[in-house]
C-alpha cells in the first residue's frame, strides 16, 4: 500500500499571485535563462530556485552564498506574498495543455516508502544535482518543487479529485507558455477516504524528480545522523497523477559527427542492419521504428526484427544506442558524449531540423516515445532506464505549493 500524507502547505492564495510567483521547475533552463524569466519580477520563484541568478555571474551556482540568498528570499515570499494552512491538507493541482487535462494530488509521501522501493525509480541520479537540492532543502527548511509521480489508474481516487475539482478553486491562472494552471484544497471531509484511496494502490512511480525524491531522503537521513530536529523531513512533496491522465513525449537524439563515416557510409551501414527508407515521416508512428533527419531528408528506420529479452532493451532508446550509438558511432555512454545531445519532443522536429540545416549538428533521430506501461514495468524490475528516455509535458510549476520540513 502506499502512505501518502497531507501537508499544511505554503501556497499561492489567489490567482494573480499564483501568475506572478509561480516558475518553470529550476533544472529545465540555464542561468541565463531564468535570469531572464525573472527579470523585473522580485516574487517570480527563480529567486529561491535558482537564486544565483541575483548574485555576480562569477558566482559559482554551488557556492554557499547561493544557499544564503535562497533561503533569504524564501523568507521574505513566506512573510510577505504566500499563504499558509494551519492543518494538514490535501491538494489538487491540474494542468492544461493543448485541450488535454491532468489533474492529481498534491500530498507528500514517505521517505521510508522511498527507501524501500514503494515509490519506484527508473532514473540514475547524478551526485552533483543531489548534493545542489540536499543543500537547498536544508538551507530552507523546504521542499520547493513536488517530486512528480504516477500510480495506476484507480476509480476511487477518480472520483475524489472529479469531487474537489467541482469546487472553487485557490487559483487558476494561464502562464506564459500557454498551459492553465488550477489548485484546489481537498474539503477535510474527504482526507480520510483520500488516504484510503491510495492505500490501495501498491505502488507509486517517479514520473520526473528523481533528484528532488534522493535530496529529500538524504536530507532526511543527515538530519537523524546529526540528531537534530526532523520536524517533517522524513517526508517529501509529490503530485500524484494516475496514469491515465499523463501523455510521454519522445525525447530525440542529435548526433555532431558520424564517427569519420560520410552520409552515405552511415546509410550503407544502416542498411546492412536494418530496413532503411527515404521519404519517411518526421514522427515515427509505431514502436521499434525510428526517423533519421540525414542531409536534408527523412528517412525511416525499422529495428521491428529485434527482439531483446529484457524491457529495457527492448525501449527504442536502447535498440537505437545497441545497434547504432555504440557500435557504429561509438558513442559508449550518452550522458558523457559529446557526440550526442537531447531534444525534448515538446520542441517538435522543427527544431532537429533546424540545428541539422545550420550545420550545428550532421544528423538528428526522431524517437517514438517511450510509454508508461514500459517505464511501469522496468521500474517493477528495479530496472535503471538508459538516459533521457522520457520526456512529460506539460511540466509542473514551483512555487504553487511549498512543503516546509
Amino acid at each position: 500500500m502506499s502512505t501518502v500524507l497531507p501537508f499544511a502547505a505554503c501556497y499561492t492564495p489567489d490567482s494573480a499571485t499564483a501568475a506572478r510567483v509561480s516558475s518553470l521547475p529550476y533544472d529545465v533552463m540555464n542561468r541565463e535563462e531564468a535570469a531572464k524569466m525573472a527579470e523585473g519580477n522580485p516574487d517570480n520563484f527563480l529567486r529561491v530556485t535558482r537564486s544565483e541568478i541575483e548574485l555576480p555571474a562569477t558566482t559559482d551556482a554551488y557556492s554557499p552564498a547561493v544557499y544564503e540568498q535562497a533561503a533569504k528570499n524564501w523568507q521574505r515570499l513566506k512573510s510577505e506574498v504566500l499563504a499558509k494552512d494551519t492543518k494538514p491538507c490535501y491538494y489538487v493541482y491540474s494542468l492544461v495543455m493543448d485541450g488535454r487535462t491532468q489533474t492529481g494530488v498534491v500530498a507528500t509521501v514517505t521517505v521510508d516508502e522511498y527507501d524501500r522501493g514503494i515509490v519506484r525509480r527508473h532514473e540514475k541520479t547524478r551526485k552533483e544535482k543531489e548534493d545542489d537540492r540536499t543543500r537547498h532543502i536544508t538551507a530552507l527548511r523546504a521542499q520547493t518543487g513536488p517530486v512528480f509521480l504516477t500510480c495506476r489508474d484507480s476509480k476511487p481516487l477518480a472520483d475524489l479529485i472529479a469531487k474537489t475539482t467541482a469546487n472553487a478553486p485557490l487559483f487558476s491562472f494561464t502562464a506564459d507558455d500557454g498551459i492553465q494552471h488550477t489548485g484546489w484544497r481537498v474539503p477535510a471531509e474527504d482526507n480520510q477516504a483520500l488516504a484510503q484511496a491510495f492505500q490501495d494502490i501498491p505502488i507509486l512511480y517517479i514520473a520526473d524528480g528523481h533528484h528532488r525524491a534522493a535530496s529529500a531522503s538524504r536530507t532526511f537521513h543527515a538530519l537523524q545522523d546529526a540528531g537534530k530536529p526532523l520536524g517533517e523531513a522524513d517526508r517529501f512533496q509529490a503530485v500524484i497523477f494516475p496514469a491515465g491522465q499523463l501523455k510521454i513525449l519522445a525525447y530525440n537524439r542529435l548526433l555532431f559527427n558520424l564517427n569519420g563515416l560520410t552520409p552515405q557510409q552511415f546509410l550503407d551501414k544502416l542498411g546492412q542492419l536494418c530496413p532503411v527508407t527515404k521519404g519517411a515521416a518526421p514522427v515515427p508512428t509505431v514502436p521499434a521504428t525510428v526517423s533519421l533527419y540525414l542531409g536534408g531528408e527523412w528517412y525511416g528506420v525499422d529495428f521491428r526484427s529485434f527482439h531483446p529479452a529484457s524491457a529495457i532493451d527492448r525501449l527504442d532508446v536502447s535498440l537505437l544506442q545497441d545497434l547504432v550509438l555504440r557500435p557504429m558511432l561509438g558513442i559508449e555512454d550518452p550522458r558523457t558524449s559529446k557526440s550526442i545531445d537531447f531534444v525534448g519532443g515538446i520542441r517538435g522536429t522543427a527544431e532537429l531540423e533546424r540545428r541539422v540545416d545550420s550545420g550545428e549538428a550532421v544528423a538528428a533521430f526522431s524517437m517514438y516515445p517511450t510509454t508508461l506501461d514500459q517505464l511501469m514495468e522496468i521500474a517493477d524490475e528495479n530496472g535503471i532506464m538508459p538516459p533521457k528516455s522520457t520526456w512529460f509535458e506539460p511540466k509542473l510549476r514551483d512555487g504553487l505549493f511549498v512543503h516546509e520540513i
